[in-house]
């Protein structure tokens, strides 16, 4: 097969895919009558030259005969050999596993970790301490309505993990040489993700689409014979001779088990004291920590794209998103999880305790767009110098609680110049009642308060000589229809759990794995590590009788 590189077409093309033929016939020499079939590889908007905005894309021919003469003769870059690789799962080792894999926590990481297993004949059991996302769902839109916190049933906790409630972006950075993200994408596709994600450069799914989606995967698992137990916590492991033996859980039972993957979110700080206590292994990380921005949508559109709001509708472009990022002194100020046509959310998991994060539905059609602009913090910054391998959590636990208290258990905003000054500011009779709809699109309630009394004072400066400069990047982002809505604390999770090259922790057996283990920082990364740590369990073992212990 062949693929075509950079076919720029202008966005005033009402539909570009019939000029997309013609710019691939016109690209290989092709004439009118000639029969070939193409898939889009990826597309992506140019607006390098705005108002001048192109539709770029990559496309894989197959039915050309001649190929490789083809590609000799025309001598162009950007006509090359298709080489997409196929992921393919390892074939299974040759020691029996007589205990099925146990994987603890339904988020990316333990759904692929627990897809390849099923698939490869290991029926693992899924732990997940939260309940099914319908069950979820309720509970958390009961929490925004009336504050009343379920601490395992949450955004942070349940089934799809906290990936579920946010925007459900797939764009990652990690190499790829082993085709896993074609096959991520393809399976999210498979279970009811927009086809789009497939070739879109910055893919995204919408938490109104994630849901049902993870729905059809746990599905897909049960199918192949894995087991999943919600509402169940492992409350801790049981270690003989260094090396796992089971576990204990919330109802009372103890489970045998020869592997664990421990696959439990960032945000697991009871599970995080635990397995410390129980001796396995843990560092204190690096991680990040600041607010939600929040801006009209119609302003970042503008700003993007250097055309107005009908043009940009008229020309069927999407929300517009950005990216930015600043060295300030010896930190890092970066947007996280930018979510246009969005909405931010209370996504608290602890009583007494306030973090928000952003949540786009797949037609990202909200008034505001947001983004978490956060701060890299380092261990240094924790109490006691980051000795502790708790001492990140304990930093993130002391801001949310200042949080909570500034917001009175609602979500604390305060417009960016007024933070700069001080002052309090006017809500401009917004409702405080947490409805999407509100011109803040906050869930959960919004409280005004001084938000400057928040970060620690050389993380606030950062935070602010940042916003400064992204203000000089694009005009009106420190303006006066800037809001900072916070705390953002849950970014990564701010401890590691070290495993050897075989994804091992010390413990022999327990493979700690995606974000709660300092291993992945999104959706995609979490499911990549998800399918690693699999795919080690498989390379050791074949799956046997399953013997009662």
């Amino acid at each position: 097969m062949i693929r075509l590189q950079q076919l720029r077409i202008p966005v005033t093309e009402k539909d570009p895919i019939p000029e997309l033929e013609h710019r691939i016939r016109r690209k290989l020499h092709l004439s009118a009558e000639a029969s070939f079939s193409y898939r889009i590889l990826q597309h992506t908007l140019d607006a390098r030259k705005k108002p001048l905005l192109f539709h770029v894309y990559s496309v894989c021919c197959d039915g050309i005969p001649g190929e490789d003469r083809l590609i000799a003769r025309l001598r162009d870059k950007d006509i090359l050999k298709d080489e997409t690789i196929a992921y393919t799962a390892p074939e299974t080792g040759n020691e029996v596993l007589h205990t099925r894999p146990v994987v603890v926590g339904a988020g990316p990481a333990g759904l692929f970790c627990a897809l390849l297993l099923s698939m490869k004949g290991f029926t693992p059991l899924i732990l997940e301490r939260g309940k099914r996302v319908q069950e979820r769902r309720e509970d958390i839109e009961r929490f925004w309505r009336t504050g009343a916190l379920d601490s395992n049933s949450n955004v942070q906790f349940g089934e799809g993990g906290a990936g579920t409630f946010s925007d459900g972006k797939l764009n990652t950075q990690i190499r790829d040489p082993e085709g896993r993200i074609r096959y991520i994408l393809e399976t999210f596709a498979a279970a009811g993700a927009p086809q789009d994600i497939l070739y879109e450069a910055k893919p995204h799914i919408g938490t109104d689409r994630l849901q049902e989606m993870t729905k059809n995967l746990r599905k897909r698992i049960e199918s192949l014979g894995g087991e999943f137990l919600f509402q169940t916590r492992m409350e801790e492991l049981v270690i003989r001779d260094g090396r796992i033996a089971g576990l204990r859980l919330s109802d009372g039972r103890c489970l045998a088990a020869d592997a664990v993957v421990l696959a439990i979110g960032h945000s697991a700080r009871d599970t995080f004291r635990t397995l410390l206590a129980q001796g396995v292994p843990m560092q204190a990380k690096d991680f990040a920590v600041g607010m939600r921005v929040s801006h009209p949508q119609a302003m970042i559109n503008a700003r993007q794209y250097g055309i107005d709001e009908e043009a940009r509708i008229r020309f069927h472009l999407p929300a517009a998103s950005y990216k930015l990022t600043e060295r300030v002194g010896d930190r890092g100020v970066y947007s996280f999880c930018m979510c246009p046509g969005g909405y931010v959310v209370n996504a608290s998991s602890e009583p007494s305790r306030l973090t928000v994060n952003g949540m786009s539905e797949h037609k990202r059609d909200s008034k505001r767009a947001n983004s978490g602009i956060i701060v890299t913090v380092r261990r240094s910054d924790y109490p006691g110098g980051g000795d502790d391998p708790l001492s990140g959590v304990l930093f993130q636990e002391q801001l949310e609680e200042k949080a909570f208290a500034l917001g009175g258990g609602m979500i604390p905003v305060q417009r960016f110049c007024d933070y700069l000054t001080g002052e309090l500011s006017s809500l401009d009779g917004k409702s405080t009642s947490g409805r999407p709809e509100e011109e803040l699109c906050a869930c959960g309630g919004v409280r005004a308060a001084l938000l400057n009394e928040l970060l620690p004072s050389d993380i606030d400066d950062a935070f602010c000589r940042g916003m400064a400069a992204f203000d000089r990047k694009i005009p009106g982002f420190a303006g006066e229809d800037a809001w900072l809505l916070g705390l953002e604390a849950r970014t990564s999770s701010p401890v590691r759990i070290p495993r050897d090259a075989h994804f091992q922790s010390a413990v022999g057996g327990l493979y700690p794995c995606g974000e709660g283990a300092g291993y992945a920082g999104g959706i995609v990364s979490a499911a990549t590590d998800g399918m690693k740590v699999a795919e080690e369990i498989i390379r050791s073992f074949k799956p046997g009788e399953i013997k009662e212990k």
